[in-house]
């Protein structure tokens, strides 16, 4: 039992009459906004994960740590 063209067209039409095309217009933008953020949010978690190149690696002859030795 699937949903056919004109059922389709038939529940559009309800919900445009019972919410308005203004409504559905700021509903659809309001949604589209919360997904643009939510992609963004989510791309600045990855970049926050990765370890950074180049920074973690000691260079040759370069002094990391200073560590004394007393007895």
């Amino acid at each position: 039992m699937g949903l056919s063209v004109t059922h389709l067209l038939v529940v559009l039409a309800i919900v445009i009459i019972v919410f308005g095309t203004k409504r559905l217009r700021n509903i659809g933008a309001d949604l589209g906004g919360a997904i643009k953020s939510f992609r963004t949010a989510l791309k600045e978690g990855e970049e926050e994960d990765k370890p950074a190149e180049n920074k973690s690696e000691a260079i040759e002859g370069e002094v990391t740590s200073k560590k004394t030795d007393k007895d």
